[in-house]
């Protein structure tokens, strides 16, 4: 998705200036002139008395063009937040759609926006707010045919992406057009949060996604919201905080967090600090390339022969898409659906060929639990045909298969899961 149509939205707020480094906030000489309007000094009435703030601070927020990539979990309380503060253009990057399970932690969105588009959602949300912000509207995906030159025309990046492929995207993007990035993940009960720019900022060296998190966890090993779970508020929590960072970078009070990682723990109620530094021997990012499928991605669907070798026995199958399950149980075939899922998402979401005899429901928590429960579980499966193994989205799906494989199964995953029936069956 390299398309780069913009859907801006104009409010009557100051003129801005072109793309500038935010590290530590501009010189007032790079200001726009001219004070604030009655209406917006009185809106930020309880921002002018702050020390280091005020109202060039203020200006500085005004003037300000800040990119959040992702209008999710951490990207709503992010642009809420900046919104009201008064950051005068937001850019919004989301080639995603609201759906009812975003709404437990993604509060930019309400009800009858299920089924928009989050940047629609999100600018009416900023409208609401404050009148005063100009929201840029980029629907699409970033990439690497079209992320440096959208970073290059803001003066700070929010990362507020749930994928590691994307982090090392806006990482290597926001590296190559010299801009800071504020970034946030959560996962469960436990956020993290840190300020990563290749270039010092003032007198902190500089440090980036890369230098602290050099190589992805391999596929597969990290479960996403959907699998694992996320309490929503600890996002408003890490959110607000990552909102912070940006507002100190623009007008350059406090200190940021560049060379410290923040982990945040829900349940006990702490903040730990832990101090990072830039690899010396990391080669600098001049170029971005797209990123190769890491954890949390779709696992790719793998080679059913061996490569320039014609002699070479078939590799057994190991994935199978949604459309090949479904031709599969529409024509009567011999196959058994293994649906891993947790009870209550089947009951919100049942598989629509759930009473199929051939479609059975093991929870994956059970066969991947160890012990005998999980024997029992993996001895149960047919090793005479198929087995199809289906989740929500195919990282747990894609664990299993693997198990009962080396047990001697004949397991595919249906790769995407239940995401790619929606897209490729139920249309």
């Amino acid at each position: 998705m390299g398309r780069m149509g913009t859907d801006r939205t104009a409010a009557p707020v100051a003129e801005g200036g072109g793309p500038r480094s935010a590290a530590l906030g501009p010189s007032p000489d790079t200001l726009t002139r001219g004070t604030l309007a009655p209406a917006e000094l009185a809106r930020y009435a309880r921002h002018l008395p702050l020390p280091g703030v005020g109202l060039d601070g203020q200006r500085r927020l005004r003037d300000a063009r800040v990119l959040v990539v992702g209008a999710g979990g951490l990207g709503s309380p992010v642009v809420q937040y900046l919104a009201a503060a008064g950051v005068g253009t937001l850019g919004i990057v989301d080639d995603d759609v609201v759906d009812a399970s975003n709404l437990q932690r993604q509060v930019l969105h309400r009800d009858a926006d299920v089924g928009r588009r989050k940047v629609d959602s999100a600018r009416d949300a900023v409208a609401r707010t404050n009148p005063h912000v100009v929201v840029e509207a980029h629907p699409f995906r970033l990439d690497a045919s079209n992320a440096v030159d959208l970073v290059s025309t803001y003066d700070v990046v929010v990362d507020g992406t749930d994928s590691f492929g994307a982090r090392y995207l806006v990482s290597d993007a926001a590296e190559v057009a010299g801009r800071p990035v504020v970034w946030g993940a959560v996962h469960q009960f436990d956020g993290q949060v840190a300020v990563f720019s290749a270039r010092p900022l003032g007198d902190l060296p500089g440090v980036t996604y890369r230098d602290v998190f050099p190589d992805p966890p391999p596929p597969g090993t990290v479960p996403d919201c959907a699998t694992g779970g996320v309490l929503g508020v600890t996002c408003g929590t890490v959110g607000t905080a990552m909102a912070t960072e940006v507002v100190k970078l623009v007008t350059g009070v406090g200190t940021p967090l560049l060379g410290r990682l923040a982990v945040h723990d829900a349940l006990d109620g702490t903040w730990r600090y832990l101090t990072v530094r830039a690899d010396p021997a990391r080669e600098p990012v001049t170029a971005v390339a797209e990123p190769a499928p890491v954890a949390c991605a779709v696992p790719a669907r793998a080679d059913q022969g061996a490569a320039g070798d014609t002699s070479a026995p078939a590799a057994p199958p190991t994935d199978v898409s949604a459309r090949e399950l479904a031709d599969l149980l529409e024509s009567g075939a011999d196959v058994v659906v293994v649906d891993v899922r947790e009870d209550w998402e089947l009951a919100a979401e049942p598989f629509v060929h759930a009473h199929d005899p051939r479609v059975r429901h093991v929870p994956s928590g059970t066969l991947l639990g160890g012990g005998d429960a999980a024997r029992r579980a993996l001895a149960d499966l047919p090793d005479d045909r198929p087995v199809a193994v289906l989740c929500k989205a195919g990282p747990r799906s894609a664990r299993v298969a693997e198990v009962a494989r080396e047990a001697g199964v004949d397991a595919r995953n249906v790769v995407g899961g239940l995401v790619a029936w929606r897209t490729e069956v139920s249309v």
